[in-house]
């Protein structure tokens, strides 16, 4: 069966996803761009674009090593992508569609944006715990995206900021160029593009949260679900691009780059070998492929924007896992931004400890269930593991519906009770969290972040 729609950018050819039932759309090219170029939004093709396989992974580290053999990097690996082959380019720009088989432009389905995690540095919309959600089951539209890491997707000159009046974030304007790309073209998919909710899990919620800061992202969306990665505080505040000049020029020294149009010129592989020389070596290194105030996107510190009110009053859904890089810190963050909302804003903690092995409810656990991707996973899944993910992917699709998770046949999630809404081990129910079982587990917990 051939699954061919008009969209405003011209035909497009899907196949049929990993659910049955659902149609997929990969490798959708959303925007192009030159390397620290800012990206230009892809309005039209000509002939009908293949989607049919997944477009190429922006470079990042593990694209320059063998991570099997990586023994600091096999833990995800193993869990994420092991047996899997990814194609890594500067050419990276692509956008993944699942809709339900059947979807018509009438339909006017809500739409879940996944902008997935991995530092700024690493990761695809395409990992095992991405490929084929659950979602258009439950009669909402998923999307994954890809954006630009590490030094092609957050680099800093003053040459850049002549050349284009900002530099820096470049990932976070690939994001939101592809949220716009949704926006313009999902009614074609059987989407609403007035009831778009983002979903972003580690330096993926990072992104939202100052997407949900910003004063140019008004009107794109409409919910936000942030995972080990919501709330502000003063010591999470980013620095003005001109802070991280020396460290990048230091970079385009080391990669023998005399001049912009030179270090532009230099091939992935030297310019990835001199950006982690210059992490080790030059001061402020650890953050400097991190999102920067560019002075558009990113304005201010996120908590003077909050208390000024002039974030995104929109309903959110924020929370971690009980043994999460941080856990205490990360759920702090996530319970005080749901708090100083205007509107309805639900919290969890999610605390399910994996079958397989002995590792607990660690960063990042929680997306085999939030996608309902568990036949994905190599680990001995059992009944309670396909309940909780159920649940779970009931809850999100009832929030990217109405922004309320709650549904018949749920647990009430109630945001007039203390404490957050438990879902793992125990019985889905809202329950008090252990701020000192947190700070356990974070000092005894056998997985870091990724």
């Amino acid at each position: 069966m051939e699954y061919i729609i008009n969209t405003p950018c011209g035909e497009v050819r899907g196949c049929a996803g990993r659910v049955p039932g659902t149609v997929a759309y990969k490798g959708i090219r959303y925007a192009t761009a030159g390397r620290w170029e800012y990206a230009r939004q892809v309005t039209s093709w000509d002939g009908v674009y293949d989607a049919a396989e997944y477009g190429s992974c922006c470079y990042q580290p593990r694209a320059f090593y063998d991570e099997e053999n990586n023994p600091k990097k096999y833990f995800y690996y193993n869990e994420f992508r092991k047996g899997e082959t990814y194609t890594y380019s500067e050419d990276c720009l692509f956008l993944n569609v699942f809709t339900p088989e059947g979807a018509d432009p009438e339909d006017k389905l809500p739409v879940l944006i996944a902008i997935h995690g991995g530092s700024f540095t690493g990761g695809c919309g395409h990992e095992k715990h991405f490929d084929g959600p659950v979602w258009p089951t439950k009669g909402v539209i998923g999307v994954t995206i890809n954006y630009r890491l590490g030094p092609l997707g957050f680099l800093c000159l003053p040459e850049l900021a002549e050349e284009a009046g900002k530099t820096g974030n470049y990932g976070l304007y690939d994001q939101l160029t592809a949220i716009s790309w949704v926006k313009d073209n999902i009614a074609a998919f059987g989407g609403d593009p007035d009831n778009i909710t983002v979903f972003g899990q580690s330096a993926g919620a990072m992104s939202i949260q100052l997407h949900s800061l910003s004063p140019i992202t008004k009107g794109l969306f409409q919910k936000a679900v942030m995972c080990s990665g919501s709330g502000v505080s003063r010591l999470m505040s980013y620095a003005p691009a001109r802070k991280h000049y020396a460290f990048w020029q230091a970079v385009m020294q080391r990669a023998g780059g005399n001049n912009l149009e030179e270090f532009r010129a230099i091939s992935p592989e030297k310019l990835f070998e001199a950006w982690q020389s210059a992490k080790k070596e030059v001061r402020g290194g650890g953050t400097a492929a991190f999102p920067c105030r560019d002075g558009e996107l990113v304005v201010g510190g996120g908590v003077d924007i909050l208390c000024r009110g002039e974030h995104l009053k929109i309903p959110y859904l924020c929370g971690s896992t009980d043994e999460d890089f941080g856990a205490p810190m990360l759920f702090s963050l996530a319970k005080s931004w749901c708090k100083a909302q205007e509107k309805p804003s639900y919290l969890w903690m999610f605390d399910r400890r994996l079958p397989g092995e002995d590792r607990g409810a660690w960063h990042s656990s929680d997306l085999w269930y939030w996608f309902g991707t568990l036949d994905n996973c190599w680990r001995p899944m059992e009944k309670k593991d396909y309940d909780l993910s159920d649940q779970m992917t009931d809850y999100l699709t009832n929030f990217a519906k109405s922004g309320n998770p709650n549904g018949e046949g749920l647990p009430l999630w109630d945001t007039a009770k203390k404490g957050a809404m438990r879902l793992g081990e125990g019985e889905t129910a809202m329950g008090k969290v252990s701020g000192l079982k947190l700070w356990y587990n974070m000092f005894t917990s056998k997985s870091s972040g990724e």
